[in-house]
């Protein structure tokens, strides 16, 4: 499991480093961003579905992760209003240091929209950057395993059944896509989370948050999209 999640996170970086540095030499060059690219191309130009291969893979491979689907509209290909729904989950037991088991399952929700920076936007080939807003509602369970009381010297134990909680929060983000075939293409993106507000419960600090990820983890997460055009 350990050499699992090094794995994951020596890929993660790895996708993150190339992705900046393709968005960052594509928005320095790219002329006329943010500007309407004026040629015979209609404003509408599909929608298209897809489905985040990473975060399912986490959930194998590790105590957490999540399922997400995402729905998206084409207009002009350089704007991309996009709608993400998830549903996360976490099963931690018998934490090495504090002992404690710890699990949620909820669904989530981001929207907001990207934005193609390549100057020949109709290639079907996308590096974007993008924000989302994000929310979640979510119980969690917290049990300890028993321990003597200082005092008394009896076994004892600490539990939280059902604690409901909730967050809100932004991300930032960058990315490539990558016309395959047909319909098909592939994306990554990298991202930077920022917490709005949030309500823990009596818990003072969850340790997972559906779509979110770990506390303790650092604000960057990633996504591989497999997306079809409809």
């Amino acid at each position: 499991m350990i050499k699992a999640r090094h794995t994951l996170t020596s890929i993660l970086r790895s996708a993150i480093s190339l992705l900046l540095l393709l968005a960052a030499s594509q928005a320095a060059s790219a002329q006329g961003f943010l500007k309407w690219q004026a040629d015979s191309i209609p404003l509408f130009r599909g929608v298209a579905v897809g489905f985040d291969l990473a975060g399912a893979a986490q959930r194998m491979l590790s105590d957490y992760g999540q399922y997400e689907v995402m729905a998206r509209v084409n207009l002009h290909d350089q704007y991309f209003p996009t709608v993400e729904v998830g549903y996360g989950e976490a099963k931690h037991e018998d934490d090495a240091i504090t002992g404690i088991t710890y699990s949620t399952k909820a669904p989530y929700f981001r929207i907001g929209a990207d934005v193609n920076l390549l100057k020949n936007k109709h290639t079907g080939n996308r590096v974007f950057a993008g924000l989302r807003y994000a929310f979640t509602s979510y119980k969690v369970d917290i049990s300890s395993l028993p321990f003597k009381d200082p005092v008394w010297q009896w076994d004892t134990s600490y539990g939280v059944k059902d604690e409901s909680c909730s967050q809100h929060w932004a991300e930032l983000l960058f990315g490539i896509e990558a016309k395959v075939a047909g319909p098909l293409h592939l994306g990554w993106s990298a991202r930077y989370r920022r917490r709005i507000a949030h309500d823990d419960g009596i818990t003072g600090k969850t340790w997972y948050v559906p779509g979110y990820g770990t506390q303790e983890s650092t604000r960057l997460g990633y996504t591989f999209n497999v997306i079809i055009d409809i």
